[in-house]
């Protein structure tokens, strides 16, 4: 048998049982599933400082496993001295089995890391099943030598799944063990 990730043989065994309980669904392709998870970094310094988009593309290669790419602006904007073409920041989007090892170090290692954590806000859902979420320090994320950083930059996150629903996507990443807070 070859090598599945935990939280992806989770979805199959718990994860869709519990779903297709709760929302009733008449067959097991509408319960809703994790396509994709983008992480992309903005570097607001890097129209002065080149060496700041190559030193997000390494981090972020380091924490999800796979190589970023630099983003560059499509428009030029000149009180900020930046012209459209220039890199401006760094982003990676995870599918498959690198998705769900990134989720599970995410949920268990980094998040427990955040000083005064005490869960993920639920509101951030975009009314379409989507959930993006900041992480202001990137050196939650064990993969980060803090003696290498020059500064400590955040990221955005956005878990994009099939949901239909706001109330089926917070469902589904509760399950799958996202940690969100109680009121």
């Amino acid at each position: 048998m070859s090598y599945q990730p935990r939280l992806k043989s989770k979805y199959h065994e718990e994860v869709v049982v519990k779903l297709m309980e709760k929302f009733q669904y008449s067959t097991i392709m509408q319960v809703p599933k994790l396509e994709k998870i983008c992480v992309s970094q903005g570097i607001g310094m890097a129209s002065s400082d080149k060496k700041l988009t190559d030193i997000a593309v390494e981090e972020l290669t380091l924490i999800t496993g796979q190589r970023a790419v630099k983003t560059k602006a499509k428009t030029s904007i000149a009180n900020f001295k930046l012209r459209e073409g220039m890199p401006i920041g760094a982003r990676v989007t995870l599918r498959n089995e690198r998705m769900f090892e990134f989720l599970d170090r995410f949920f268990n290692i980094a998040l427990p890391r955040v000083r005064d954590f005490r869960g993920v806000n639920p509101k951030s859902f975009d009314g379409r099943g989507n959930y993006t979420m900041g992480v202001t320090e990137q050196i939650i994320f064990p993969e980060i030598d803090l003696d290498k950083i020059p500064r400590i930059t955040g990221m955005d996150i956005t878990f994009v799944t099939t949901a239909k629903t706001d109330a089926e996507a917070l469902e589904l990443l509760t399950l799958l063990g996202m940690p969100f807070k109680k009121d």
